[in-house]
């Protein structure tokens, strides 16, 4: 059973072996709120999963440490759980779903333990593991539904109630419920007033549903970019929880999580992964009452994948009107190209990309099509040169 008194005997243990994360002031997040990030994106293994992995592993009996350990995860477990591991002298196989992204897949073999790659999703890892875990006789560490585990997690609460005792909310990611379980336990204990609120994407919802019905549910399947939450079913441990002290649970969609993503590397100089970077995206993006309050964002980890990160910043300079294509219909006849142009450069945005095309069938036969790519400031700034253009005579298609 999760008490108080385990939340702070895993303190005590991870004392010597995790880093106490900085909480950095970001005021511009939200300017409507008081916003500061509790950044365990810059933990050892990149992020929060080694608190819980390390207290369990401590937990051990020296029979159940000679046999070993198994574990299943998207990443972040699996690194905590090989790193934990390696450093009790423990041997650790870890099951992820084959399409985890390499980097993780690496950095879990840099820390000693065996990798073994299941097609599917998290659910399918999970069941491969525990299918070794009977034939094997090793410990299954579980990476949310564990009095441990969770126990672990809750120390980031004991951390951010030393860190800023005046702050009025706390805004958890949520995949499995083991961070904001043991986070939310350990806050509300102590202070009951501050409201905890869990963020889920939209494409992976299931605690989000789960505490919306009353009951546990599973999701058919799973899809964000914010792979670090992609769970389809929470556990019985972290339901209970999270339904007696979340506040309330709300969602985010991949291009509010890429927008959050950008915001955090331009204005704060911090790299997140997707699921890290939802507390931000429920801030930037209102979804939660937190106007005039001194809140907490949860930077729960930082390993993303390079290869998609450009991606990523794709999404949020669009999501952010950052970035802009226009579809400019125009006279086939000499200086039209560089009205448009002149036009654009006055307002002070950048031509990325210019495709022209003479007109096709059904069209005017003197006409011809431009499509430019833009950046830009904002949104405003897109809508000031699309007004200027239409002033000019330019008719803008596709709008």
């Amino acid at each position: 059973m999760l008490t108080l008194d385990k939340i702070y005997h895993a303190k005590y243990v991870l004392k010597q072996v995790i880093r106490e994360t900085d909480v950095i002031h970001a005021p511009k997040i939200n300017p409507e709120s008081n916003i500061w990030l509790k950044t365990e994106n810059l933990q050892i293994t990149g992020s929060f999963k080694v608190r819980g992995a390390y207290y369990k592993m401590s937990c051990l009996s020296e029979e159940e440490k000679a046999k070993g350990v198994i574990a299943c995860s998207a990443g972040n477990h699996a690194q905590g759980v090989a790193l934990a591991a390696a450093k009790n002298g423990i041997r650790s196989i870890i099951c992820l779903p084959d399409g985890a992204p390499i980097s993780k897949v690496e950095a879990t073999k840099s820390y000693g333990a065996e990798v073994c790659l299941v097609k599917g999703v998290y659910d399918d890892a999970y069941n491969e593991a525990l299918r070794q875990r009977d034939e094997h006789g090793y410990t299954f560490v579980h990476p949310f539904d564990d009095e441990n585990v969770i126990a672990g997690q809750g120390t980031i609460g004991l951390e951010l109630i030393e860190q800023i005792p005046d702050m009025d909310a706390v805004i958890v990611p949520v995949g499995g419920g083991g961070l904001i379980s043991g986070v939310a336990y350990a806050v509300k204990s102590l202070n009951p007033k501050i409201k905890i609120y869990g963020v889920q994407a939209t494409g992976a919802p299931s605690m989000y549903n789960s505490v919306r019905d009353g009951h546990i549910e599973q999701l058919d399947s799973v899809s964000t970019i914010a792979d670090g939450i992609a769970v389809k079913e929470p556990g019985e441990n972290t339901y209970k929880l999270v339904s007696d002290y979340v506040d309330e649970i709300v969602t985010v969609t991949d291009d509010e999580i890429s927008a959050a993503i950008l915001a955090l590397m331009e204005q704060q100089k911090l790299v997140t992964e997707g699921a890290g970077a939802v507390p931000v995206a429920a801030a930037m993006f209102n979804k939660v009452p937190i106007k005039g309050k001194k809140t907490v964002c949860l930077l729960s980890g930082g390993n993303i994948d390079v290869t998609i990160l450009s991606r990523v910043i794709k999404r949020g300079l669009l999501m952010t009107g950052r970035n802009s294509t226009l579809n400019i219909e125009l006279i086939d006849k000499p200086g039209q190209l560089m009205d448009v142009s002149r036009i654009i450069a006055e307002l002070g945005g950048n031509v990325i990309s210019i495709h022209h095309e003479r007109a096709n069938e059904g069209s005017a036969v003197n006409g011809c099509y431009l499509r430019i790519v833009l950046e830009t400031r904002n949104y405003a700034h897109i809508e000031e040169i699309k007004d200027a253009l239409k002033s000019n005579g330019f008719k803008i298609t596709g709008d």
